[in-house]
């Protein structure tokens, strides 16, 4: 029987280099004969992604706390479900090496920090892994690697992107504060759930690209090895 593959997820906030560090990690694991599937959320090529880009342009509230947290997921896991089912999940069970930058990660920290009480905040991370993992279906990570960038760090490569693009921010990119929270939620779910957790920044400036990408592939690979 073919074992499946291994799901590695990137997971960090806008503006940390994901789909960067993505690419670079699939390049170097190409080359070295490993078969890979790089795959990014929310999938915005996808018509299943349709509620995600309502939420996030603000049809259903100008900020992210406006959007109860379940139905947020709700939009999200939906795009992720589709994802799997009809692009990668031949790959996955044929033993590929799935690279996600984002996934039900991404859920446990943009939606939770909308709930400020404790219980609550469990209930719903139970209710995620039990509607994604369980009701779903949808594989669990092999491992998650947090990359870590501060805030304020994050913020400022947001706006030279946005200048330099001239898009939009979305609800969560336009909320400082919001920002701010899922940050410290990332960083108490990456020692909660055995994340990796990986600086990406210093003394308020980014690290170098390479330097990162050496700490992510050295997680990696050991959670790959034996796998070629």
């Amino acid at each position: 029987m073919q074992e499946k593959g291994k799901l590695i997820i990137l997971e960090a906030g806008d503006g940390s280099g994901k789909a960067t560090q993505t690419r670079l990690l699939a390049d170097r694991l190409c080359a070295e004969g490993r078969r890979v599937r790089q795959i990014e959320f929310p999938d915005y090529g996808s018509p299943s992604s349709a509620l995600v880009r309502m939420y996030l342009g603000g049809d259903f509230g100008a900020r992210a706390s406006e959007v109860n947290a379940y139905a947020a997921s709700a939009f999200f896991a939906v795009d992720r479900y589709a994802s799997f089912q009809t692009k990668w999940r031949t790959d996955y069970e044929a033993g590929f090496v799935i690279l996600a930058d984002r996934y039900t990660t991404a859920n446990m920290v943009h939606q939770a920090v909308k709930l400020e009480n404790t219980a609550e905040r469990d209930a719903f991370l139970a209710w995620i892994e039990d509607f994604e993992y369980g009701k779903l279906a949808l594989p669990r990570p092999d491992l998650v690697v947090f990359l870590d960038m501060e805030p304020a760090v994050s913020r400022r490569l947001l706006a030279a992107r946005a200048a330099a693009s001239g898009a939009e921010k979305d609800i969560h990119e336009r909320d400082a504060g919001y920002l701010e929270r899922c940050h410290a939620a990332s960083v108490a779910l990456a020692a909660r759930l055995g994340w990796q957790r990986i600086a990406c920044s210093s003394a308020g400036e980014p690290l170098a690209r390479e330097l990162v990408h050496e700490k992510i592939y050295e997680a990696v690979r050991r959670v790959l090895e034996g796998s070629l």
